[in-house]
């Protein structure tokens, strides 16, 4: 694909680049260590890639997303013959109290949901123009990436532009959670996932931009979509890779001496969650947590924090934001 499709509203920040702290020791255990890391400038999208941006790249290269191809039966032995149909995972909310320990009472695979029906066959984005778009695995996020001349964030460019500058902040905003009492992102208020008392104004995504930006003028870093990075998942942070260093073992902890410059994560072979090994796909980590996000459930509307995604699985809460490095 040809990056003359790069759609003419793009609107990006220049991140300077240097050394940070990142990561958290106060809470998911795949936060820590806080570590110093450094990373070169960049642009950043300043707001998530939108359905009509996303529209576009389809316009012009007739592309068709995963969620929107019928499954390959070699990729799932002995399901039966009606189960293999287009689709994606769409929440919904449920009647009352559930064991949170079971995702399956509020996610669903729903066959006919897609990037332009993100809640089902029977739904559009008609009015949904300037939402992020969701429903896009791995492999469309990267498609579109081609075709705009962009690419994805890694975890550690992602995370030091959502800081904006603010050293060791938990929130991007500071250090005080408004969110159950005047929410400044789009996040989930209530108990997940059967009552959103909607503070923030919104049930599902919110229109990009709607919240204030960060100090470097980002919206959206905390809450409403999940966000794609370039990096495959480890548990812990600082069993990570310097880009360039070949010999590095993927498992080894970086020496505390030493600051990692452009840090990586793993491989596809360490993405595997070892916990399901009946899903042999990869994951990369996603970064600044969703509008399902609450802090009885999932506390992850923070820099800091960071969740695997299977990487040929769209979901209703994951979207994307693009950046350009120098030379590329």
């Amino acid at each position: 694909m040809s990056s003359s499709g790069f759609h003419p509203d793009a609107d990006r920040v220049a991140i300077a680049g240097g050394s940070f702290l990142m990561g958290s020791e106060d809470h998911y255990p795949e936060e820590a260590p806080s570590r110093q890391v450094s990373v070169d400038g960049f642009d950043i999208d300043r707001y998530l890639v939108t359905n009509a941006n996303y529209e576009q790249f389809v316009v012009a290269t007739g592309y068709l997303t995963v969620a929107e191809r019928r499954p390959d039966p070699a990729d799932f032995p002995g399901a039966p013959e009606e189960n293999l149909v287009p689709g994606s995972m769409v929440f919904t909310g449920t009647p009352g109290a559930v064991d949170l320990r079971d995702p399956s009472q509020w996610w669903s695979w729903t066959p006919g949901a897609d990037w332009h029906h993100p809640g089902g066959p029977d739904t559009d984005i008609v009015g949904l123009e300037s939402h992020p778009v969701v429903h896009v695995a791995l492999e469309d996020v990267e498609a579109y990436c081609s075709w705009s001349g962009s690419a994805l964030p890694t975890e550690a460019e992602w995370e030091l532009a959502a800081r904006g500058g603010r050293v060791g902040c938990e929130f991007i905003w500071g250090d005080e959670d408004t969110q159950e009492s005047e929410p400044i992102a789009n996040t989930w208020q209530g108990r997940f996932p059967w009552e959103n008392l909607t503070l923030d104004g919104w049930n599902r995504t919110s229109p990009v931009g709607t919240f204030a930006p960060n100090d470097f003028g980002l919206h959206d870093m905390a809450g409403n979509v999940w966000e794609w990075t370039a990096d495959w998942y480890l548990p812990h942070g600082a069993n990570a890779r310097v880009e360039g260093d070949e010999k590095q073992n993927d498992d080894s902890v970086l020496s505390p001496c030493c600051v990692p410059h452009n840090p990586r994560g793993g491989t596809p072979e360490t993405s595997m969650d070892a916990r399901q090994p009946q899903f042999q796909i990869p994951r990369r980590v996603v970064k600044g947590g969703s509008h399902l996000c609450v802090r009885n459930y999932c506390f992850r509307y923070r820099p800091a924090a960071r969740q695997p995604q299977m990487v040929d699985t769209g979901m209703s809460h994951i979207g994307f934001r693009t950046i350009v490095r120098p030379g590329n």
